[in-house]
Formats: C-alpha cells, structure tokens, sequence
C-alpha cells in the first residue's frame, strides 16, 4: 500500500503541470517589469557666443560647460541633443553681440535644472561632440 501511495505521489509530481494543463487550468503568467523610460525634456539655454550657436544643426551633440571666473570650467551637460536653434529674434540681442544666443537642448530633467541654475550664474558654451 504505502509503495502504490509513493507511486501515485511521484506521479502527480511529474504530472502535476500536464494535469493542471490538460483541466484547463494554466501555470500563473509570468510576471514582466516595464522598461526603464528615460524623459527628456526640452531646455532652452542661451549661449555666450552666438556665433558657436549659429554652427549647430538639431541632432547634434554638445557638451555644456560653465566658465566661471572664481574657477576652472565645468561641464554642466555631456553629450546633450540640440533639439532646435531658434531664428534670432528682430532687432533684438538674442542672436548677436554679447547678449549670446538661445539654443534648445534635450536633455534629462535633472541635467535640465542644472542648465538652468548654471546659466542664471554665469556664461554658457558649447562644445561639438
């Protein structure tokens, strides 16, 4: 009896899956974590030299750095996408002279503070990657 019981027991062991299969009933579904999104979010930066600005095309890259006059430079950004180069506005220093030029970078919304903080501070340049 106990030798018949073992037998029984190690057959639904095997068969258990198969079993539950065969009466409709399906193993649980598997659970998937959704993939990591990264946002980036649009941040408008103006550029000490606008002449630097005029060189660059959306989808380039470029790195930010700071100059500041207490220190040596500092790379705000590494590797940001220029989203878009807005047309100088009419009569206006935005795109000439020492009032610099805007450029729109993509950019992750901690990068994005920085720029900002940064550029409140002190001038803004740009270097080509």
């Amino acid at each position: 009896m106990a030798t018949g019981l073992t037998v029984v027991a190690a057959a639904l062991a095997v068969g258990g899956a198969d079993a539950q299969a065969s009466r409709g009933g399906a193993p649980p579904p598997e659970v998937k974590r959704p993939p990591a999104v990264v946002r980036t979010v649009s941040a408008p930066v103006r550029i000490a030299d606008a002449a630097t600005v005029r060189l660059l095309r959306p989808g380039d890259r470029v790195d930010v750095v700071a100059a500041e006059r207490t220190g040596p430079p500092r790379v705000v950004a590494s590797g940001a996408r220029v989203a878009e180069v807005p047309e100088p506005s009419e009569g206006g220093a935005a795109g000439t002279g020492d009032g610099g030029a805007l450029v729109v970078l993509s950019v992750d919304r901690e990068t994005a503070r920085e720029l900002v903080g940064a550029g409140a501070v002190t001038r803004l340049a740009v270097t080509l990657c």
